[in-house]
């Protein structure tokens, strides 16, 4: 029998051919950085479950920014750390929060950098949960109310988009006709459209304080076994007014990445949360494997899965690399 005629392993006898037939690329413009602000001044906490990530007080998140514009990263997006939390979560609504401050600073001195919010009250809220809670159970309308605020005041302090996270029904329609009410037609909504009831948040939690005091988040974020109900969640948010939609955690669910990209023609996020960050990060400190390339795997598997944006606290870990093979 014949050797076959084609031998794969011949477009892979070099760098420079392999990088010619390469099917997918990274850069760093598909990259967003998640930052967390906190109050006070001069203030760098790092996170001791998230190696490399801190808490930032505003005046310090501000010389980070300029790092990560110079990086070629083309934005960050905010999650605040208040000095008070109350059972409806007011300071995430409040005009001067942190967030509100953060947004206004960063716009003032790095204005070229986009600059995206969270929209959710749990890091906000003395019990821990993105909603209103009423007889133990998180009221979804009530709390639609909440968000609208939010995003109304991250929009007027001069956000160039917002995310909401909670995972509330209707919550994108809510914020939409908020933003359009007021003026902000422009202000793009990116929603977190499949976000799972993952294992996989806990060290962002950790450094947001934002653990549920009591029950879990199953009620309203999406059960780890469901696909087509993500397509479902999908549609709504598109339906709703979204701009962009997000899969959450990224890794376990490449599948529904992929499933989205062959439905929708509008761009899809995807989250490599914090579980994922940290995971890489306790292997290669352990010496199980080389962090750099278990960075870049896990981020090319993301976006060839179909995602066509990436939030990842490897951003300017995975910018660094990339400049450097340039």
């Amino acid at each position: 029998m014949a050797f076959p005629r084609q031998r794969l392993r011949r477009l892979r006898q070099s760098e420079p051919l392999r990088r010619m037939v390469r099917e997918t690329a990274l850069a760093a413009s598909d990259l967003i950085y998640p930052m967390f602000v906190t109050t006070g001044r001069d203030r760098r906490e790092e996170i001791g479950s998230m190696p490399g990530q801190y808490r930032w007080s505003v005046d310090l998140l501000i010389k980070e920014v300029m790092d990560v514009k110079s990086l070629g990263i083309p934005a960050v997006i905010l999650f605040g750390i208040p000095d008070r939390k109350d059972d409806r979560g007011t300071s995430a609504f409040d005009p001067n929060g942190i967030v509100q401050q953060a947004i206004r600073s960063i716009k003032d001195q790095v204005p070229d950098i986009l600059v995206i919010t969270d929209v959710c009250i749990d890091e906000y809220t003395s019990h821990g949960h993105c909603g209103i809670v009423k007889d133990g159970r998180i009221v979804n309308d009530e709390t639609l109310e909440c968000l609208r605020e939010m995003a109304r005041t991250h929009a007027a302090a001069g956000a160039d988009m917002v995310a909401p996270s909670d995972m509330m029904d209707g919550r994108v329609g809510a914020i939409r006709e908020e933003l359009d009410r007021h003026g902000f037609t422009e202000t793009p909504i990116m929603a977190y459209a499949a976000k799972y009831a993952s294992c996989l948040y806990a060290p962002f939690r950790e450094a947001a304080d934002s653990s549920p005091t009591f029950g879990d988040r199953r009620s309203y974020q999406m059960d780890v076994a469901n696909a087509r109900e993500a397509l479902r969640e999908i549609d709504a948010d598109l339906e709703e007014g979204a701009d962009i939609v997000m899969v959450k955690p990224a890794l376990p669910f490449l599948d529904i990445i992929a499933a989205a990209r062959g439905r929708v023609d509008v761009p899809i996020a995807a989250y490599q949360v914090s579980g994922e960050y940290s995971m890489i990060k306790a292997a290669a400190r352990a010496g199980w494997l080389d962090e750099s390339r278990a960075m870049m795997e896990s981020l090319l598997s993301i976006k060839r899965a179909g995602a066509d944006i990436i939030l990842t606290y490897f951003a300017k870990e995975a910018a660094c690399a990339l400049r450097a093979h340039e």
